[in-house]
């Protein structure tokens, strides 16, 4: 399993996405944690990305998984195509409920247990990896429903890392403050977590894994 999770978009150590893709430089981006915003933030958001991988030399596009809902197997076969994906930040609740009705959640795990693709993002992109989204409701609005998107709440993480992640901590950064309390929450129920500061990356390949700054 290859990942790159950083605070705050790209990190201060972008270049340890090169190894971790191995020779591959085609990228999908997901960008559904900014769905509902209004469409030219939301397309800044997606080209601020796609301008940052390309400085790394990565061919980027972006996946929207709305036009997947409900139809992962086409999803699965478009995502075949892409050596790295690039998870940014947003809502995580919102960003859930996308993985779920797409299909990701399921897709995104066999590729990485079969190690067919590596994994990088961002905040939300990076708390939707943990066991649970309990205490991120602290940050993220939980009751957010985009347009075409359904209500239910989606508590339970993807599980792919162990414990849970507090991105933002003591930052420059506006959710900085409330990332106090998602980390007093989890210290408060004995929740296993890291806490990261922008700048920092946990990166993981294989059975390695450390944090860069």
């Amino acid at each position: 399993m290859r990942l790159y999770l950083s605070s705050f978009r790209m990190g201060n150590q972008p270049q340890e996405l090169l190894s971790l893709a191995y020779d591959g430089r085609r990228v999908g981006i997901i960008a559904n944690a900014i769905d509902g915003h209004d469409q030219h933030t939301r397309e800044e958001g997606v080209a601020l990305d796609v301008d940052n991988l390309s400085k790394l030399g990565f061919d980027a596009e972006e996946v929207d998984l709305r036009q997947y809902f409900g139809r992962s197997q086409q999803l699965a076969q478009t995502l075949t195509q892409f050596n790295l994906l690039w998870v940014r930040g947003g809502n995580t609740f919102v960003l859930r409920r996308a993985f779920k009705l797409s299909g990701f959640d399921d897709i995104l795990k066999q590729l990485l247990t079969e190690d067919m693709v590596a994994y990088a993002g961002y905040s939300a992109g990076v708390c939707i990896l943990c066991p649970s989204l309990h205490g991120i409701e602290l940050v993220d609005d939980p009751l957010y429903v985009p347009h075409g998107y359904q209500a239910d709440i989606l508590w339970e993480g993807l599980g792919i890392l162990p414990y849970m992640v507090a991105p933002h901590y003591r930052s420059n950064h506006p959710e900085s403050a409330a990332t106090e309390q998602v980390v007093q929450y989890f210290i408060d129920h004995h929740i296993l977590f890291k806490a990261l500061r922008d700048g920092e990356a946990l990166v993981v390949n294989g059975n390695q894994e450390k944090v860069v700054s």
